[in-house]
């Protein structure tokens, strides 16, 4: 027997094709509950869009540790032969709902791990640097790369604005300009969690870490014409690559490995190691593996489960904490917080962000959407003297560092060899091929001839002569020819 159509209070409905009126041509009665209910719930369907990394898609799996790096960390998670339940979304930064998936840009790689000690989240792109490194110019450089309140429209002029007059972009703009901004798909991609994190072993010894997840389907791009020639054949070109490759059992793979520098370490340093527009060298600090993470099952329901879900460098577990990095600071403040707006108070209830390995025991109450609650004896106060839960005395003091001095305004502290253009520079000339940097030099001058105003193309000339001086001739001589 077919299940009859119901409200959404479990009551039968009459009918699903015809509303209630007064004879067949007559007025609709507003007594049809089933039909303003209808209505009313469609009208609501959609929450608000993510401001950024708003177009994406995403699937579950599992994480594997497959070695020992329990030296540095204690987090249940990273202990040898620990599997753990993972979610993970990928997306474009600056593109909006809809935006072709092939849209030159930096892409987003989340994970959450549903651990036993409750969720941790990696958030991070396909980048091992960022923009910028104060969390204080984040609405600046994302207006910046969206549209213009009068026309509606991206601009070339803005964007280049922003970047000139911001020099410790030029990193990640590097990045951005060669391969890593078209990257063939989202299985075939790099990802990073870019920030440098601390992690704490058993003994209470703390440590510096970045993460890497290389892929096993390799790093590989696109060219301009190929990104073009997709963006408007298939829009959704990353998110279906993704959801056929898992539903053929083509499972896509990644390796983490942390590299890990000696708390010490970081106050000696040449450059600031918690400056999110620098990478360590490798020869200074080699990757250390981890484990392996493995995508297998997609989405039952993309909204519920992908566009609902939640991801907060704020997330972290025992063994893990946050660093002296001012974007990251400011990340764990504004990402629960444009959660709060974007799902809803309550967002963490929802089975998808909910905690799967653990138990939830605190004193919040109420709020709209509330579904799971404290029992009736339970007291939602604390200190209480009714047995509810109590903090960690353990975990206090967990993940602090020595402060600087007083609170002041001010750039991260500059180390030895600290400087914008330094490591971009490094990343054209000794990182590019020679067919790389041709294809990054193509694309830097079809950016020059966006550019409208003289004096922003002129200081988008100046900029990448900062990075590298052939680099910048190069460009002033093919732009005038």
């Amino acid at each position: 027997m077919t299940n009859p159509t119901t409200t959404q209070t479990g009551t039968p409905v009459a009918s699903d094709a015809h509303s209630l009126t007064a004879g067949p041509d007559g007025t609709t009665a507003l007594h049809d509950r089933y039909l303003v209910e209808k209505l009313a719930q469609f009208n609501r369907e959609r929450i608000p869009e993510r401001i950024v990394h708003a177009k994406g898609g995403g699937a579950f799996g599992r994480f594997e540790t497959t070695h020992d790096v329990s030296a540095y960390t204690r987090a249940a998670l990273f202990q040898p032969g620990v599997t753990t339940e993972t979610l993970m979304r990928f997306s474009s930064v600056a593109g909006e709902q809809g935006s072709p998936d092939t849209w030159r840009d930096v892409r987003g790689f989340s994970v959450k791990f549903y651990t036993t000690e409750g969720n941790y989240d990696i958030v991070g792109n396909n980048t091992p640097v960022f923009f910028i490194r104060d969390g204080i110019k984040f609405p600046d450089f994302i207006h910046s790369q969206k549209r213009l309140p009068g026309s509606g429209l991206r601009d070339a002029d803005m964007q280049w604005d922003f970047w000139t007059l911001s020099p410790e972009s030029a990193h990640q703009v590097t990045y951005l300009m060669g391969d890593r901004g078209l990257p063939k798909s989202w299985r075939e991609m790099p990802g990073f969690g870019s920030h440098t994190y601390q992690w704490i072993n058993a003994a209470g010894e703390r440590f510096w870490v970045k993460y890497h997840f290389a892929s096993r389907q390799g790093d590989l791009h696109l060219d301009a014409a190929e990104a073009e020639a997709i963006a408007g054949a298939d829009a959704d070109f990353y998110r279906r690559d993704l959801h056929d490759a898992i539903a053929r059992g083509e499972f896509p793979q990644w390796d983490l490995s942390v590299q890990v520098m000696p708390y010490e370490d970081a106050k000696t340093y040449r450059f600031n190691p918690f400056d999110l527009t620098k990478v360590w060298p490798h020869a200074d600090y080699p990757l250390i593996p981890v484990g392996t993470l493995t995508l297998d099952r997609n989405p039952q329901n993309f909204f519920a489960e992908i566009e609902q879900a939640a991801f907060s460098p704020a997330n972290t577990v025992p063994g893990i904490a946050i660093s002296p990095d001012k974007m990251l600071m400011a990340r764990v403040f504004s990402y629960p917080d444009a959660q709060r707006y974007r799902v809803g108070t309550n967002y963490a209830q929802l089975p998808v962000n909910a905690p799967h390995a653990a138990p939830v025991h605190n004193y919040s109450q109420d709020g709209a959407q509330r579904h799971h609650f404290n029992a009736p004896t339970t007291p939602v106060y604390a200190p209480n003297s009714f047995g509810g839960p109590v903090a960690d005395a353990q975990l206090a003091g967990e993940g602090s560092w020595e402060s600087d001095g007083e609170l002041v305004r001010a750039a991260a502290t500059l180390h030895a060899e600290d400087d914008d253009f330094g490591q971009a520079g490094t990343l054209y000339r000794e990182v590019y091929s020679a067919d790389a940097k041709a294809r990054f030099q193509a694309t830097l001058l079809g950016q020059a001839r966006a550019i409208t105003i003289d004096e922003i193309r002129e200081r988008f000339f100046q900029y990448w002569t900062n990075v590298d001086a052939e680099l910048g001739a190069a460009l002033r001589t093919a732009y005038a020819g």
